[in-house]
């Protein structure tokens, strides 16, 4: 297949004609997000650079000439963007230069005749297969192409294309006569167009008989288009087998995977050896059955001769060097596996019948290429750390996953569902784990929002950190703390940052098990009819994805996100099937909800080692560690990106760590380089959110700082009572 994906992916100029630009109706392309960059970026810091890299630019030592080049230097950065399209609109290619000032900031943009604010970068192709079974290609220039690299393909399956009209008459009747000779197939009566049009479906619909439609639409085909862009589409879609369970389309893909080299540089016998394959890819693979490869490459040589397109000379001393260098390399496989898994699975929910059809679809997906290499390597990073602080570790089935939303949106900009490139297992989406402690700052949303028919409360309200006894069917729940230390009383505030158990069951008891049990379904999870009481501490089991989705309610402030997989569902022919924006879900007022951000804040800042520039975008965030240790959690976010990492072993054994030590260092290692590649500020604070002084022995506000007193954040609306001017009040009465 042959579309400007394609191109964009591999790095080359797009051909000029328009048909390698159009998907056939069963055709499939899942790309990236189309990425901008506006003036007053840091254009460095958002990987400006690398992401070019990604689409295969090449850096040039001068202005660039040609699309695809660019050239970097210190005040400026020239960009040849190729053409695309995105959101159902075509982006022209063009020269584009950006003027870099201070801290190489984009002082000024310039697109093709005119100042702009902003230039989109084209996406990346993550993959031609919902099912992830087909390898990326590489697109075919057919003007780049010496002849004895696609005559040789003419020779075998359609010698008389530059002749005829899309159909060939003489053609069938000699491939009749050569296959009733022979035994067997040894020729095929469709032209080159034809086969483009089966392989590809050129058509919105089939309207008559496959043969007869298949005729009509070469016809029509050969008509529209020139011989020289049918030929390379042809070339750029051509089935050549199987390869480590990746099928593998395209002579430039060919070439690579079978030989290491561009098809430009193979010899004529290793073209023919790429054209006998066309019959019968995998029963002729030079790979996996030699013999019978060179018996047929044998025979499109001579049939070239036949031809006069190659010189007995020639042919000769390709049947002597037999199949050539073969040199095979592994096929690239497409990006983020296991997010395009669940990506099928959205898409077979919103176009069932579509899919069970064999109807392509294009999907614009939100995932940002950078960021998700950035995750790759801090998880792969990460797990390597672990094991060499704990050698016990490198004989367990240890594994990570990562997933980033933007919390505006929920869009999935990131997802990495174990330890790239190991096994195919996914736990992000597919895997559901006790969440521990991560859980406790939705169960303040309830606190401080209503806490059931009482006062909400709020980060000072006292409470007691003593043994409790929770009566239940089975006999008494006895929760303690993970140090098994108790406080007497703790303020909120500290029951968070120290991740105290005790308190949190006091107080979704004191709200109420219902009311509590509720705000975590608003947040997007699944809980039972009736949870035991340990929910409140993560007992219940989530994945990561539904924490990060609720962990969207402290960036949105109240307004929780579901993940959102695409910007655009469509069809390869043009038109929509869905836009993907989910509305977002009420979860707290957006004062509660910034009273516990808050409370994360400081829990994070205390609990791991940031730097000013994590401070600088409002991180924040909690851990978790679920019972016995087998998970490990960090769930929190910077600027207006939210993050989960999990950490685990997959047989469900004890880790014998927690989320400070084994998800931590991932959660940093990501977010520490997420700030500068998509940097943003924390919300402003609600008009309902005042800073008072407070006592922190009795919990009581002040008027004023004096000795010993900190500043606390409240609601407006409920504040603790004041402080006595005239005589020593007595602390304020802890929840019990």
């Amino acid at each position: 297949m042959a579309t400007l994906i394609l191109v964009v992916a591999a790095g080359a100029a797009p051909a000029p004609a328009a048909l390698v630009d159009e998907l056939g109706r069963n055709e499939v392309r899942v790309v990236s997000a189309a990425v901008r960059f506006e003036v007053g970026d840091d254009a460095v810091g958002r990987g400006l650079p690398e992401r070019l890299d990604q689409l295969g630019y090449r850096r040039v030592h001068r202005r660039p000439d040609a699309p695809g080049q660019y050239f970097w230097g210190r005040e400026v950065f020239w960009l040849y963007r190729r053409p695309f399209r995105s959101a159902g609109d075509d982006r022209p290619e063009g020269l584009w230069r950006l003027d870099l000032g201070a801290e190489g900031r984009i002082s000024s943009i310039r697109g093709p005749s005119r100042e702009r604010r902003v230039i989109e970068l084209e996406p990346l192709l993550l993959s031609e297969s919902l099912a992830r079974d087909r390898a990326l290609s590489r697109p075919t220039r057919l003007d780049l192409l010496p002849e004895r690299v696609w005559r040789p393909l003419l020779a075998a399956e359609d010698s008389r294309f530059f002749d005829h009209v899309g159909l060939d008459a003489r053609g069938l009747a000699r491939a009749a006569l050569a296959n009733a000779r022979a035994g067997r197939v040894v020729q095929g009566g469709s032209t080159i167009t034809q086969q483009l049009i089966k392989t590809r479906d050129l058509s919105p619909r089939r309207t008559m008989g496959r043969k007869v439609s298949e005729a009509l639409r070469a016809l029509a085909l050969e008509a529209e288009h020139e011989k020289e862009e049918i030929l390379e589409a042809y070339l750029d879609s051509v089935y050549y087998g199987h390869v480590e369970g990746l099928a593998v389309h395209g002579l430039e893909t060919a070439a690579r995977v079978y030989y290491s080299r561009g098809a430009a540089e193979l010899t004529l016998g290793e073209a023919a050896v790429m054209a006998a394959m066309v019959q019968g890819p995998n029963r002729l693979s030079p790979l996996d059955h030699p013999e019978a490869a060179l018996e047929r490459q044998r025979w499109v040589l001579g049939r070239l001769q036949e031809l006069g397109w190659a010189s007995g000379a020639e042919v000769v001393a390709a049947r002597r060097l037999g199949l050539g260098r073969l040199e095979a390399s592994s096929p690239t496989p497409p990006h983020a596996p296991r997010f395009l898994s669940w990506l099928e699975d959205r898409v077979a929910a919103e176009a069932p019948r579509r899919l069970a059809d064999g109807r392509g679809v294009v999907v614009e997906t939100l995932l940002d290429p950078w960021l998700q290499t950035l995750a790759e390597t801090a998880v792969a990073e990460g797990l390597d750390e672990l094991r060499a602080r704990r050698p016990a570790l490198r004989r367990q089935p240890l594994s990570a996953a990562l997933v980033a939303l933007d919390g505006r949106d929920g869009s999935v900009l990131a997802w990495v569902g174990g330890d790239p490139g190991s096994d195919s297992l996914e736990r992000v989406a597919g895997s559901r784990r006790q969440p521990g402690s991560s859980l406790k700052p939705l169960v303040l949303l309830e606190a401080f929002q209503h806490c059931g028919a009482r006062e909400p409360l709020h980060p000072a309200t006292r409470v007691a950190d003593r043994p409790v006894a929770v009566d239940l069917p089975a006999g008494a729940w006895r929760p303690t703390n993970p140090g098994g230390d108790f406080a007497g009383v703790v303020d909120l505030r500290r029951a968070l940052v120290e991740s105290r158990n005790v308190p949190f069951v006091r107080v979704a008891r004191w709200c109420g098990w219902t009311e509590t049990a509720h705000r975590l379904r608003q947040a997007g999870l699944e809980l039972p009819p009736e949870p035991p009481p340990s929910f409140v501490l993560g007992s219940v089991e989530t994945t990561p994805l539904a924490l990060a989705s609720a962990y969207t309610s402290f960036v949105d402030l109240g307004r929780r996100h579901a993940p959102r997989a695409w910007r655009l569902l469509g069809r390869p022919a043009g038109g929509t099937i869905d836009r993907g924006r989910p509305e977002p879900t009420k979860v707290s007022g957006s004062a509660a909800a910034y009273l516990v951000r808050d409370l994360m804040r400081q829990a994070l800042t205390e609990g791991l080692s940031t730097s000013g520039a994590l401070a600088r975008s409002g991180v924040f965030g909690k851990t978790g560690t679920s019972s016995d240790r087998r998970d490990a959690w960090l769930a929190g976010g910077a600027g207006s990106v939210v993050a989960v990492v999990w950490v685990g072993l997959d047989d469900g054994s004890s880790l014998g760590l927690g989320g400070r030590s084994a998800a931590g260092p991932i959660w940093l290692r990501f977010m520490e380089r997420v700030i500068a590649v998509r940097p943003g500020r924390p919300p402003a604070r609600p008009a309902r959110v005042v800073e008072r002084w407070i006592e922190p022995r009795t919990g009581r506000r002040l008027d004023r700082e004096r000795p010993g007193a900190r500043l606390e954040l409240f609601r407006r609306s409920h504040q603790p009572p004041g402080r006595s001017w005239l005589r020593s009040d007595p602390p304020l009465i802890e929840i019990e």
